[in-house]
């Protein structure tokens, strides 16, 4: 008898042990066919965590771009993601997507999913990756004309950014606010290098703020509208 209750003891200790262990998902990493099927589907998130170059060679429709091997960055550009959307992310092999797919889910991240082989395995099944579009830099004598007379906000930012695309209402709303108060010069931050260190601007979005050639105010990240309208106002 007392097997027995010993027996079925263990028997439910390891199913409290297995419910709770599981409490993720079991699915982390799936096929090529079903991240495409959950790709096609509009409520999902797409996150690159490869390098910004990586990227810039190749990716997926719609991805945002987080480095995983870039802590202080991967942090700061995931907490602008809906945790509570569903996730998939890659990388070029699947590992690196994995371990931050594994991190996410801690984080809170109520579903995640990770590419399988990731890029490598996409493209071998026949899948092609967005290219970025090829275009010229911004040359710092074309910058620096640009901010020499007036109000002029920079806003140094990249489609592929989380924060980024989170601050791309707030500027419209400005504009729409203040029209004619200020001139907008957009910097992007995967193309115009050398502006990018002519100004100093090493975090992403970056808002500069000039008044006839004179800076006269910075920030970077989320930033209420309210602030920068004083900025510009002020």
């Amino acid at each position: 008898m007392k097997k027995c209750l010993l027996k079925y003891s263990c028997l439910f200790i390891l199913m409290v042990f297995s419910a709770c262990s599981g409490k993720g998902q079991s699915n982390l990493s799936i096929s090529v066919a079903e991240f495409e099927s959950k790709l096609n589907s509009e409520k999902f998130q797409i996150l690159d965590v490869r390098t910004a170059g990586e990227f810039k060679a190749g990716y997926l429709k719609g991805a945002l771009q987080a480095d995983w091997l870039n802590k202080k960055e991967f942090e700061e550009r995931t907490k602008h993601l809906n945790p509570e959307n569903p996730l998939l992310v890659y990388c070029a092999s699947g590992v690196r997507s994995e371990q931050a797919a594994k991190w996410l889910l801690k984080k809170g991240f109520k579903e995640v999913y990770n590419l399988k082989g990731g890029t490598s395995a996409w493209q071998l099944s026949g899948k092609k990756l967005e290219a970025s579009e090829v275009k010229a830099q911004l040359s710092v004598s074309e910058f620096e004309k640009k901010i020499q007379t007036g109000i002029v906000l920079v806003d140094v930012g990249a489609e592929w950014c989380p924060p980024c695309k989170k601050m791309d209402p707030v500027i419209r709303q400005l504009q729409a606010e203040l029209p004619g108060t200020f001139q907008l010069v957009k910097v992007d931050g995967g193309i115009d290098i050398d502006v990018m260190k002519l100004i100093k601007a090493d975090a992403l979005p970056t808002f500069v703020l000039y008044k006839n050639g004179k800076e006269v105010w910075r920030d970077f990240g989320i930033i209420a509208k309210e602030v920068i309208r004083s900025k510009i106002l002020q």
